[in-house]
């Protein structure tokens, strides 16, 4: 056995508690599950398909079958949420997972004794890791369920927030020519700058989708703000940070598994698609929550200047737009006042 086998060999029983000595169907008896439910619960958490002698589990995957079926059993994970939840957590823990053991390999294929290295980085590192992980998903955890209470008690499945999606200018041409490290480098920078961005000012990132940001913000000034900085760094030729172009809808806003939903992601998804390069678009329920008052439907005047002196910000009439769903969409475009 060569030693970076070896070294393999060492890492799954360190990770699994034991080297794999159980097929699916004895996992699935020793938990008491019906083999069709675990593989479909195996299936949804993205782990590949084994042969039925296949010895690939261990007493983890019995105890692991066995905490999912007295979820189900407690009404926790239900029929109608079983497929969505499973499914998020195996793709959130998949790529996770591929992250942290590329970190792990280029460290252990830069030491001398690589086998050794990995194994050495397994037995100290993994487990840090993995009470950090405990400590944010409690961290939000906690801050989650501060919100869905505060949703409960105003006797609404929804909530009212911001919604905004900031997406980069240009990047399928971009894209083109840079190699893969280079494009990773760049998105990895786009998205931890646009994150830090949004927490600093109270909003919370939703996902990252390849070229695009999503993250919601309880008033429509945090989002304005993070966006308008967004752009702004992307219109600056020395700064790193790409050129974007971002989208803002106000309303109610449904939550689930970590995900938003409704007419407002929807509104907020097609400003950005309509959006010119540096430019944030709001749509109505955003200019009312940063203007405090009505928009007055009357002026309706292609580039009508709506500003208000005290206010830092300047909105102004867009024209309407259709796009899907969405006959005439009304926009305007937000900028800083002046100083």
């Amino acid at each position: 056995m060569s030693d970076l086998a070896g070294a393999q060999e060492t890492v799954e029983e360190l990770l699994l508690g034991a080297l794999p000595h159980l097929t699916r169907g004895d996992v699935a008896e020793r938990a008491g599950v019906p083999i069709e439910v675990a593989e479909q619960l195996w299936q949804l958490l993205g782990f590949p398909r084994t042969a039925p002698e296949d010895l690939a589990f261990t007493e983890a995957d019995v105890e692991a079958l066995r905490l999912a079926r007295e979820l189900m059993e407690l009404g926790v994970i239900g029929p109608d949420s079983q497929a969505a939840l499973v499914r998020t957590w195996g793709r959130s823990y998949a790529r996770l997972a591929e992250w942290q053991t590329s970190l792990l390999a280029d460290l252990a294929v830069a030491d001398p004794d690589p086998a050794h290295r990995l194994t050495d980085l397994a037995q100290s590192v993994l487990p840090r890791i993995e009470s950090l992980q405990s400590y944010v998903w409690r961290r939000h955890l906690a801050s989650a369920t501060s919100r869905s209470l505060a949703v409960e008690a105003a006797s609404t499945p929804a909530s009212t927030m911001a919604v905004c999606f900031v997406d980069i200018v240009g990047y399928t041409s971009r894209s083109k020519s840079l190699d893969e490290a280079e494009l990773v480098a760049w998105l990895e920078h786009f998205e931890d700058t646009a994150t830090a961005l949004v927490v600093d000012r109270g909003g919370r990132i939703i996902k990252t989708i390849g070229d695009e940001v999503l993250f919601v913000a309880d008033r429509a000034e945090d989002a304005a703000e993070a966006a308008l900085e967004m752009t702004a760094r992307g219109a600056d030729d020395g700064d790193p940070f790409p050129s974007v172009r971002a989208g803002i809808a106000y309303g109610d806003v449904v939550s689930r598994l970590g995900d938003v939903y409704g007419p407002t992601v929807n509104v907020a998804a097609r400003l950005t698609s309509v959006a010119r390069p540096g430019a944030v678009l709001v749509d109505r329920g955003c200019y009312q929550a940063l203007t405090g008052g009505p928009d007055d439907d009357a002026e309706d005047t292609q580039g009508a200047g709506d500003a208000d002196p005290a206010s830092p910000y300047v909105l102004r009439r867009a024209r309407r737009v259709s796009v899907k769903g969405y006959a005439k969409l009304q926009p305007w475009v937000l900028r800083r006042s002046s100083p």
